[in-house]
């Protein structure tokens, strides 16, 4: 099949089948992958005419680039923000949801000179090409409408130069930003913004469904605070949201922007036949890890396979990768299995992620949208937006944490109503597991509703400064976030001051510099700048919270395809200096951990079983890390003081009598392992129903908690005052721990795995394990909830 025609040939098999047989032909005959394959089927093109509200100059120049006529969720969602009512518009990839902002923006700012518009998208990729699409439209339109002369739509973000954001800020009236800018940049001095605030007509939130947990917290209040410094200077802005197909769409759109939202669901845009394939990496019988366990092959090895098989046949490839780290090794495995099947196509493969200079993003970005770069390696920095066309297959290496981002990645491919294959791949890990024994859990399941929690007091709090410093704070609004605890501690700290209107910011709150302060992505701590010490070069930031686990000494440290290895890290100097090495080995940190009760929320007895929704202090501390070989297996644990590190944050919790465990034949010896792998296996499930990663969560278990007197599993949530993610997990504690449980029994190893119950991050080297106990100890509780409840 060449390059030129890959859809070519007179096979009656679905396009995605014929690329699917090509790689499983790659595949040894003694391994059996495929675990699932499904086959959707095309959908057709829903039109309806255009709104007769919509500029015909907006109508000429749209219909110019080849659009004849809006699909229906195009026009109805464009229909509802004219009339002023916000909306999201919740649909799949690649249906054109941009139309739906386009249509009602354009037409205003050409009939409003002082008009102005805001674009707000997650990624600094999805903004850019957004940008560059508005850009092409509104020169278009420059020759019919005097007005839309001066609209210069311009970026307003990081990569902007100092020297041009000032022309931004007084001459744009279409600006696309991104919410860390919102924050920072325009609310924090929104004096000198006055001018766009004023004339603030639309706001557009694209793919609204990225904000959740701790950032979609952050961003709902930054946006309250937008909407209410924009009915400061007079102005009441629609918002129209963009979201990837999620649940509840409406009530997330509304909870994020602080108003009730219209939602659009119903999908008029045609898509290709897809081919959906599961598969699960067979377990290494020559290579043993930690304890000896069984070592599944490595989802992003398996997907340079697939995709060097997928390149050489001329389909244009996408990987998502779940780490930017796993993103630039999958590039240079496909690069090295080319370099012995076709050399010419080695520099046609690249990596792409976050950290990245803007020159260097918008240059792969542009390559691979022209098809000079066949096949790259991404984080989900590629996830979002950016417009790529003729893409034919995407591998997924590792479940991407929620179906909706899933499906957004598949649907890279495919985009112009061809077919296409889109391939999971499973890491050893026990969602993985799970889903491609239960292909009915990704493939027939609704999609999450997306978690934010607004009123988190560690939340809150530096976010009321923020606001009290751009304007006081109303009774009203404190009453309308039941933020008024929160400012009374505030003002005991002296940083506001209450009077008979409101709450005002005081010198000491001033001096705190809050804006500066708010990391809103979720982050704790300073950032840690990584250093070369050789150069000088800065290589990047990694989180403060999370550089002990990362940063560490001796911790193997990747950028843009060169290893390097952390030799210092300072914690009070935000400093990681590095040495580039090429050692042949990862490492992953090893962390102990002690959890006490400081509130009980919610708690139900069955029984000999009781669940609860607890307030936690959590205390935890980096005590080594182990040197892994590629292929999983273990070369050694090397042991480090790091300083300790504690979390005042929310739990789900179970305990379960001595004498139920017994009975369920696990006798007192094997309490601390069963427990233990009951714990491991349920953090690598909850993201199956709250929209987390396993790596925003924690878990501890013992055989007799000191504040339960009872045998006890905790699963917490990772950042101070909570996310949500723990409180998803105990309203659906029934769901959660049977899909735990069958993910144990789905593993096809015989005494524990990374695929099942070991943990990436166990403190305690994943010992002790016992695999056949956890599973009596979920069925014991299980019986118990059902029995019960």
């Amino acid at each position: 099949m060449s390059e030129n025609h890959p859809h070519g040939g007179a096979d009656a098999r679905s396009y995605g089948q014929r690329l699917l047989d090509r790689v499983l032909a790659g595949s040894p005959a003694s391994e059996s992958p495929l675990t699932h394959v499904a086959e959707l089927p095309a959908r057709a093109s829903q039109f309806a005419s255009w709104p007769s509200w919509v500029g015909p100059e907006v109508v000429q120049v749209i219909t110019s680039r080849g659009i004849a006529q809006p699909w229906t969720h195009q026009a109805r969602a464009a229909t509802l923000a004219a009339e002023g009512n916000h909306v999201v518009l919740s649909t799949s990839t690649a249906s054109g949801k941009s139309l739906a902002y386009q249509l009602p923006i354009l037409t205003t700012l050409s009939a409003d000179a002082r008009a102005t518009a805001l674009y707000l998208a997650p990624t600094k990729a999805l903004g850019a090409d957004q940008l560059r699409t508005t850009i092409s439209i509104t020169d278009e339109l420059r020759s019919m409408s005097s007005e839309l002369a001066e609209v210069f739509p311009s970026a307003y973000d990081g990569d902007t130069p100092i020297e041009i954001r000032q022309w931004v800020r007084t001459n744009a009236r279409w600006i696309f930003t991104n919410p860390d800018m919102l924050h920072l940049g325009i609310l924090g001095a929104h004096e000198r913004w006055s001018r766009f605030l004023r004339n603030l007509r639309y706001v557009v939130v694209d793919e609204c469904h990225y904000y959740r947990g701790v950032f979609g917290s952050n961003v709902a209040l930054v946006l309250r605070r937008l909407r209410r410094l924009c009915a400061r200077y007079g102005a009441s802005p629609v918002f129209v949201l963009a979201s990837a197909t999620t649940s509840e769409p409406g009530r997330a759109a509304s909870r994020l922007i602080g108003a009730p939202c219209e939602e659009v669901t119903e999908d008029g845009s045609p898509h290709g036949a897809r081919t959906v394939a599961l598969w699960e990496p067979p377990l290494l019988k020559e290579i043993t890890g930690e304890n000896g366990a069984p070592v599944r092959k490595s989802a992003g090895a398996e997907a340079s396979r697939i995709m060097a098989d997928l390149l050489v046949e001329g389909a244009r490839t996408l990987a998502f990768v779940r780490s930017r780290r796993g993103a630039e090794v999958t590039a240079l495995g496909t690069q090295r299995i080319l370099a012995d099947v076709d050399p010419q196509l080695v520099r046609r493969v690249a990596a792409y992620r976050a950290g990245y200079l803007a020159e260097d993003r918008r240059k792969l970005e542009s390559d691979l949208s022209d098809g000079t770069l066949l096949g790259v390696a991404t984080t989900n920095a590629l996830e979002l937006g950016v417009d790529i066309a003729g893409l034919d297959a995407v591998i997924v290496a590792g479940f991407p944490g929620t179906v909706a981002s899933f499906w957004q990645q598949g649907g890279r491919a495919g985009r112009r109503g061809e077919g296409s294959l889109l391939v999971l791949v499973a890491r050893d890990d026990p969602l993985d597991t799970y889903l491609v024994h239960h292909p009915a859990a990704l493939l027939d399941k609704p999609v999450e509703a997306t978690v934010t929690d607004p009123t988190n007091p560690y939340i809150l709090a530096p976010q009321l400064l923020c606001a009290a410093v751009e304007l006081p704070i109303s009774l009203a609004e404190a009453e309308e976030l039941s933020a008024e605890s929160v400012l009374e501690e505030l003002e005991l700290k002296g940083y506001v001051r209450k009077r008979p209107h409101g709450w005002f910011i005081s010198p000491e709150g001033q001096q705190l510099s809050p804006h500066g302060a708010v990391n809103i992505r979720g982050g704790t701590g300073v950032q840690v700048a990584i250093v070369d010490g050789e150069s000088g070069r800065m290589l990047g930031t990694v989180d403060g919270g999370r550089a002990p686990a990362t940063a560490h000494p001796g911790a193997v440290h990747i950028h843009q395809g060169e290893s390097f290895v952390v030799d210092e890290l300072d914690l009070d100097a935000g400093l990681a200096l590095v040495h580039a090495e090429q050692p042949e080995w990862n490492t992953s940190a090893r962390e102990i951990t002690d959890i006490s009760i400081t509130a009980v929320h919610e708690s139900i007895d069955y029984g000999e079983v009781r669940v609860a929704l607890v307030q936690v202090n959590v205390t935890h501390q980096v005590v080594g890390y182990l040197r892994r070989l590629p292929s999983g297996e273990v070369l050694d644990s090397i042991e480090l003081d790091m300083p300790a590190q504690t979390l005042d944050t929310r739990a789900v919790m179970y305990t379960i009598t001595p004498e139920l465990l017994e009975h369920s034949g696990i006798p007192f010896e094997r309490f601390p392992g069963s427990l233990h792998a009951a714990e491991h296996a349920a953090i690598g499930l909850l993201p199956l129903v709250a929209t987390c990663d396993r790596w925003d969560i924690g878990g501890v278990s013992t055989a007799l908690h000191p504040d339960t007197g009872l045998p006890t599993v905790f699963v917490y949530d990772g950042y101070d005052g909570g996310a949500g993610f723990a409180d998803r997990g105990h309203v659906a504690i029934a769901d959660w721990l049977e899909a735990t449980k069958d993910a144990i029994v789905s593993c096809e190893c015989q005494t524990g795995c990374p695929s099942c119950v070991q943990s990436p991050k166990c403190g305690n080297g994943n010992d002790p394990l016992d695999k056949d106990g956890a599973v009596r100890v979920l069925t014991a509780v299980l019986a118990a909830i059902t029995r019960e409840g």
